[in-house]
Formats: C-alpha cells, sequence, structure tokens
C-alpha cells in the first residue's frame, strides 16, 4: 500500500503544479493582453497549447537538477516534501494572489526544499556546490541578463524601422507578437513544469517506488497537464501587475520581450538550469521599457516586486524549517 505521508506529498505536488500554472498565465500572456494583439481568452489558448506543446521539445535536466543537485537524495522523505511545498506554497499565496506580486514559484521550491533539507539533516545534505552553479548564480544574473538582451534588441528595432510609420509597425509586430508569446509559453511551461517533475520523481525514488532518478512517463504528462490546466484559469490579478504596472508596452516591446524570454528560458532549460520565469520576464520587460528612457519604468511596482523577490527563497526555507519540527512532532 502507498505510505499516506507518499500521498500527501503528491498531492501537494500537484497543487503547486496547477498554482506555478496559474500564476504562470501573468507571464506568459501579460504582454500580447496589454498590446491588445489578440483576445484574451485566445491568449490564454495560446499559452496553454504552447504549455503542452513544451513536453516534446525539451528532455528533463531541470528535474534531475531539482531533484538531486539541492539536498543530498537520501532524505527527500515524504515529511521533508511535505514541508517544502506547504512552505513555498504559504509564502507564494500570500505575495502573489494577496499582493498581487509576481513571485518566483523557483526561489519559493529551492528555499523550501534547502529550509525542509536542513530541517531533517542538517547543512551538511545541502548542496553547496551544485545550488552556487546551477541554481544561484543563474537566478541572480537571468535578470540583468534578460534587460541587457531585451534593451539591445528593442534598440535594434528601433533603428531598423525608424523610417516606418508607426501603424504599420504595430500591425506587424502585433502578428509577431503572436509567434513569440507562443515560443515563450513552451519554454516557460517546460522549465516550470520540470520542477515538478523533480520533486515527485524524489518521492518516488525515496519510497523505492522506482529504483534511479528518471523521470516517470505519466509524471512527465501529469506535471505538464497541472501547469496547462492553471494557465487556463490565470491569475488575473497578476496580469494586471505584468501587463500595466511596470512599464507601457507597445506591440515591438510585446515582441522582444516574449522573444528574449523564451530565448533565455529555453537555454536554461537545456543546460539544466532551473530558471525564475518571473525574473526573466520581469528583466525582459524592463530592457525594452528602458529604451524610452528610465521614466518608463515605474520603478515603485519594480522596488516592491524585487523585495519580494529577495524574501521569497529565505522566508520559505524558514517556513518549511518550522513545518517540519511541526510534522515530526506531531507524527
Amino acid at each position: 500500500m502507498i505510505e499516506l505521508t507518499v500521498i500527501i506529498a503528491l498531492i501537494l505536488a500537484i497543487i503547486f503544479g496547477f498554482w506555478t500554472g496559474f500564476t504562470d498565465a501573468a507571464y506568459a500572456t501579460a504582454g500580447i493582453i496589454a498590446t491588445r494583439a489578440v483576445k484574451t481568452n485566445h491568449a490564454i489558448l495560446l499559452s496553454t497549447i504552447g504549455s503542452l506543446i513544451g513536453m516534446t521539445v525539451f528532455g528533463s535536466a531541470v528535474a534531475k537538477t531539482i531533484g538531486t543537485g539541492i539536498i543530498t537524495e537520501g532524505f527527500a522523505s515524504g515529511e521533508v516534501i511535505i514541508a517544502t511545498l506547504a512552505g513555498a506554497l504559504i509564502f507564494d499565496v500570500i505575495f502573489s494572489w494577496i499582493y498581487a506580486l509576481p513571485i518566483s514559484e523557483t526561489h519559493v521550491l529551492i528555499g523550501g526544499l534547502i529550509g525542509a533539507g536542513v530541517a531533517a539533516g542538517g547543512f551538511e545534505i545541502v548542496e553547496v556546490g551544485g545550488i552556487v552553479n546551477k541554481v544561484i548564480i543563474p537566478l541572480i544574473s537571468s535578470p540583468f541578463v534578460a534587460i541587457v538582451v531585451a534593451f539591445f534588441i528593442t534598440g535594434l528595432i528601433i533603428r531598423a524601422f525608424r523610417d516606418h510609420p508607426a501603424s504599420k509597425m504595430n500591425r506587424r509586430f502585433k502578428r509577431l507578437q503572436i509567434v513569440a508569446t507562443f515560443l515563450f509559453s513552451v519554454t516557460d511551461a517546460t522549465n516550470d513544469a520540470q520542477k515538478v517533475m523533480g520533486i515527485m520523481t524524489m518521492i518516488l525514488l525515496y519510497y523505492d517506488y522506482i529504483t534511479e532518478f528518471v523521470v516517470p512517463f505519466w509524471v512527465i504528462i501529469l506535471s505538464y497537464i497541472l501547469i496547462s490546466s492553471g494557465v487556463v484559469f490565470g491569475g488575473w490579478r497578476i496580469v494586471k501587475t505584468m501587463a500595466t504596472k511596470i512599464t507601457r508596452i507597445q506591440p515591438y516591446m510585446g515582441f522582444v520581450s516574449d522573444l528574449s524570454s523564451a530565448m533565455i528560458l529555453g537555454s536554461a532549460a537545456y543546460f539544466g538550469l532551473p530558471m525564475s520565469s518571473t525574473h526573466v520576464d520581469n528583466g525582459t520587460l524592463i530592457g525594452a521599457g528602458l529604451t524610452r528612457g528610465k521614466k518608463a519604468v515605474n520603478w515603485g511596482t519594480m522596488r516592491n516586486i524585487i523585495w519580494a523577490w529577495i524574501l521569497s527563497a529565505p522566508l520559505s526555507a524558514v517556513f518549511a524549517y518550522v513545518l517540519y519540527k511541526l510534522i515530526i512532532v506531531i507524527a
């Protein structure tokens, strides 16, 4: 029989996967909704299809990083995973839903995993080398890389089409934006679905349902269905923050933001780097906006978002640490 802790852990993983897709609707569709390139329902459909297609394009390198590169494999018990996901969800729901801020599920998941892992086995079970090289460096550098890439591409477009009528170019870039949004949805979903895949595979490996860290096919399918289902329902309050409160988005800016995000996230998925789509998309929006000057970016909103980013991993780790201790006492 399946142990109760395994069932609870898998249920929380399912909830986390759905919630990730729910909030990711903001990242994948904010630009195309803001520029009115397509209707809202069509934007969600486009993002959903892209999310489902993501599983056929990339492997499971990110899942392996989550499953083997954060804490030692032998400590991924049901209690650790329950505390990890519960701690991550507590922080995520509070800040992304109540305060409508685009929170990084990557941050809260990794923070929760570290906090619960430390509570279970001490700091020595934390894979410091893997975390620094494949998690911390990419997470810190990704917003800046995104800003530079989007700023550079936007500048090239402005220069290349400076003599063309704005109305004509807006119509063209609205059509191109549809393609860019689709590509962004594909790469965003594969990055986030693999995090859910990694957590589920950790549980199955710990309880000997599998003999090595290879993601079962049903876990792959379920993870992408969860992400896609969340996208369908969409976190519209976060869409508003992304689409209207960071910078005023023109069609060419929306195209650049989504295309740049797809390039960065696709590269990260290929190399097994669990990158935050939140960081990347915010960075590309800022980069595109900065081509119109510093005042084009709402730095007040960005300040709140950055503080939420800074607090995400540490507070999730604290929540998960405390929850693990409570679970052990109760059990």
